[in-house]
């Protein structure tokens, strides 16, 4: 479970790289929950010799908005690859999480507090290689928040 930016760097180190069908997002605004279901690399397994998918189940609790920038939540088929996940703090204990995606694909929650909790839920399967990536421009509104004045998303990891 998540709940401080501590907590979430390691959230999201185990997410990084994670396959995610645009399909599985889940916006609940009755419940104030956003959720999604991925296919996250096992980087612990890789430290072990392993090369691992698993699939995982990832929420975020007291979620007041959810605003996306880069593709069509729509589109069935669509596979995006994250990145990371970082949080922008806003009137504490509130303020933005974060998902970025390869391709200049982001999604923004605006949150009451920070409160994630991810789990792995299905099966584990070998996969032949290990997740490579380019780093792409950021998305518009992450210069805006640059813009601002606040804290950006800590670099990428890998």
């Amino acid at each position: 479970m998540a709940l401080d930016e501590e907590d979430l760097a390691v959230l999201s180190a185990h997410a990084q790289d994670a396959l995610v069908p645009a399909r599985d997002f889940a916006w609940l605004p009755k419940e104030r929950r956003f959720a999604l279901v991925l296919s996250r690399f096992d980087w612990d397994g890789f430290a072990k010799g392993r090369r691992e998918r698993v699939i995982a189940g990832l929420h975020f609790d007291r979620v007041s908005k959810v605003s996306s920038i880069g593709f069509d939540r729509r589109d069935p088929e669509l596979l995006l690859e994250l990145l990371a996940i970082g949080f922008v703090p806003d009137q504490a204990p509130g303020g933005s999480v974060l998902l970025t995606f390869s391709g200049g694909a982001a999604l923004k929650l605006d949150v009451e507090c920070l409160e994630a909790q991810m789990q792995d839920v299905g099966p584990r399967w070998v996969v032949d290689s290990c997740p490579e990536h380019k780093l792409d421009d950021a998305p518009d509104w992450l210069a805006a928040v640059d813009a601002a004045g606040l804290p950006p998303l800590p670099p990428e990891k890998g």
